[in-house]
């Protein structure tokens, strides 16, 4: 392997533990650079956060629009436009079933019947007013509110790429806490190998795949769930149209792309539209791949990573057409 600095690190930032690997001159000034980068639009997209641009626009709900960031109203236009493509199966203003559920705020909790059936109304992304000329924001009704945690990383592992760049860096990786970018291939030349968590052992894999300068976004019913007294799962990635979690026969959905701003929210769409329809979005994104579990533990890999994905030891694979 070709003899060069290497620095790697770890903190946490938008409720997860992220971890940064360099290689190159100015590994270490990157790895700085990359942490304030994060920090810098956790700062403008967090909902937890009072100052941020999605706060006040959520503060706002009903009475006014807010001047946002460029970056937040690009964010906000992709979300948006997510949305529109897969109605039902993503919406940027689910904020307030997210809020209900606690998703984000340690541990989840089954709300009642009609909390939801109350607050499903506010989930309309329609209602979510974006002006160019202005560069505002803002919600149409009290009470609506945006929640970019299906896509927020996207855009931020994206963002890390360029300030790697930015550091003539040729060869990095970061784990934004299921969301994994790519610069180049490892130092040596070889690509990386990106682990696919097993859904249902904590430490297991179901197998890896190869990548480089690509992302790979995963979207599971194990990242945060809680299981009721009937030993049913209840997980986080919850469907609009419902207001309960998705239950549409998959259990983690990985998607490998160029891009994690688009392979962020379309694990999600993926996960909630299940197999058969997924597929079909699928097929209008080119280069762009999936793995997909079912409740069967039967794992099924898209034609473009027949020799990129390794199954793990017992682990059966089918080939999608």
């Amino acid at each position: 392997m070709e003899n060069r600095p290497v620095a790697q690190t770890t903190h946490r930032a938008m409720g997860t533990v992220m971890t940064h690997k360099a290689f190159g001159l100015h590994a270490e000034d990157s790895l700085e650079a990359v942490c304030r980068e994060v920090a810098r639009i956790e700062g403008l997209f967090s909902r937890f956060l009072p100052d941020s641009d999605i706060s006040r626009v959520n503060g706002s709900a009903g009475t006014t629009s807010e001047k946002v960031s460029l970056e937040t109203y690009d964010v906000l236009s992709k979300a948006v436009e997510f949305s529109r493509c897969f109605p039902g199966c993503f919406d940027v203003t689910i904020g307030p079933l997210v809020t209900l559920w606690k998703i984000g705020k340690g541990s989840l909790a089954q709300p009642d019947d009609a909390s939801i059936k109350q607050v499903l109304p506010l989930v309309n992304y329609r209602d979510l007013i974006l002006d160019p000329g202005e560069m505002t924001a803002g919600l149409r009704n009290g009470g609506q509110s945006v929640d970019l945690g299906g896509i927020g990383k996207g855009f931020a592992g994206d963002k890390i790429v360029e300030v790697f760049k930015e550091f003539d860096i040729a060869s990095a990786y970061s784990n934004l806490g299921g969301n994994v970018v790519t610069l180049g291939a490892k130092p040596d030349g070889s690509p990386w190998q990106i682990g696919i968590q097993h859904p249902r052992q904590e430490s297991g894999l179901i197998g890896s795949v190869s990548v480089a300068n690509q992302t790979v976004v995963t979207s599971g019913d194990y990242q945060r769930y809680f299981t009721d007294s009937q030993g049913k799962r209840h997980h986080h990635i919850l469907d609009p149209t419902t207001g309960y979690p998705a239950e549409c026969g998959l259990i983690s959905v990985s998607i490998v792309s160029d891009k994690s701003v688009a392979a962020d929210p379309l694990s999600t769409v993926l996960f909630v539209a299940g197999m058969e329809k997924g597929l079909e979005f699928l097929r209008g994104f080119p280069q762009t791949e999936a793995i997909l579990v079912d409740s069967n533990l039967q794992v099924y890999v898209t034609q473009g990573l027949r020799y990129r994905f390794q199954a793990a030891k017992g682990i059966e694979v089918t080939i999608l057409d």
